[in-house]
């Protein structure tokens, strides 16, 4: 039973995590189109907007390769 609960808990984590990258993502888009298109932005507020979205793109791509690092070593014990 502990294991079923562990494992839900670290698929709605990542589900959670995914999501606020996302969100990041859609984010800065917003505020470049906005920009480029002619809109009142500020363009403080797009930079750091864009940043963020790099730094959480960043993120995901080190805990994702994290994640294949530790599979791989779990394939390759031997039982």
């Amino acid at each position: 039973f502990a294991h079923n609960e562990k494992e839900t808990d670290s698929r709605a984590v990542l589900n959670e995590q995914s999501t606020k990258f996302n969100d990041k993502q859609v984010e800065a888009d917003n505020y470049i189109n906005a920009s480029i298109s002619g809109k009142d932005v500020d363009l403080h507020q797009v930079m750091i907007a864009t940043e963020e979205a790099r730094l959480s793109l960043e993120l995901a791509v080190q805990i994702r390769n994290k994640v294949v690092e530790a599979y791989k070593e779990l394939n390759n014990m031997q039982l």
